[in-house]
C-alpha cells in the first residue's frame, strides 16, 4: 500500500506539489505536517491523503479564522 498526498488550490482544482510516495499513513502525516508551511505559501488551500485511489481525508492548509 502506498500513502501520497493530492494538493489543491482555492476552489478545489488539482494543483502542483511534490509527488512523495510514503509507505505508512504516520510517515505521510510526518512529513505534510513539516512542509505544509512552503506548501500553503506556493498556493495549496488543502491536501487529501491517499492510500493508493482511495481519500482517506482531506485537511485544510488555511489558517483558522479567530
Amino acid at each position: 500500500m502506498a500513502w501520497s498526498w493530492r494538493y489543491e488550490g482555492a476552489n478545489g482544482e488539482p494543483v502542483d506539489g511534490p509527488a512523495e510516495s510514503f509507505g505508512s499513513q504516520a510517515d505521510a502525516e510526518s512529513w505534510i505536517g513539516q512542509t505544509w508551511r512552503e506548501l500553503a505559501a506556493s498556493g495549496v488551500t488543502s491536501v487529501a491523503l491517499v492510500e493508493d485511489d482511495r481519500v482517506e481525508y482531506r485537511m485544510s492548509l488555511l489558517p483558522v479564522a479567530e
